[in-house]
């Protein structure tokens, strides 16, 4: 596996394409980043706020530009998933290894962004089991945290199937915030 900031994989399976956003991606992104039944599922925990609620395509474009810069800056990547059937961005998923000092240290950070009509377990299973192996060896972690809030339960079952067991540890925000509901799956 290359370091995914020199060239960034590409992942697919029959249904999924995950890769690199694009600033193509911005109006079928803004029907994810609109939809306000999806954005209670976002994880913008050490964001500065931000919720990532965009009802304007300018924003979305300003988000992927903004997106772009940081995987430049080695900070991030930000990958869209397409829905091959249907031919459109239908969420985004980020990934990088964070370096703390908390519990979460040399840990991959997995976000994932859906679009509410694909909030759904076999979905999300789906679609974490194309990246969710690869990314240890991608960002060298020794675990794997995603955030989880007490009413995704199709996403929690997706998770729990996958391996991902709920930690009671906070992740600490660059503020002292202290962040909870996350899980992690550990490398073996």
């Amino acid at each position: 596996m290359t370091n995914p900031y020199e060239t960034c994989p590409i992942f697919e399976n029959e249904s999924y394409l995950i890769r690199m956003i694009d600033e193509s991606d911005a109006p079928d992104l803004l029907l994810v980043y609109s939809d306000e039944k999806a954005v209670p599922f976002f994880n913008s925990d050490n964001c500065g706020g931000d919720d990532f609620y965009m009802t304007r395509l300018e924003y979305v474009q300003g988000a992927i530009k903004a997106w772009q810069e940081a995987y430049e800056r080695r900070e991030f990547v930000r990958w869209s998933i397409i829905d091959k059937k249907a031919k459109q961005a239908i969420g985004t998923i980020e990934l990088f290894n964070r370096h703390a000092e908390d519990y979460f240290n040399d840990c991959a950070i997995l976000r994932l962004d859906l679009r509410s009509d694909y909030e759904r377990r076999e979905v999300i299973y789906e679609i974490v089991s194309l990246i969710a192996q690869p990314a240890f060896e991608m960002f060298d972690c020794r675990m794997i945290a995603t955030k989880i809030p007490p009413l995704a339960s199709l996403r929690r079952q997706a998770a729990e199937e996958w391996g991902f067991a709920s930690s009671s540890e906070r992740l600490i925000g660059h503020d002292g915030t202290a962040y909870t509901d996350y899980f992690i799956l550990r490398k073996k």
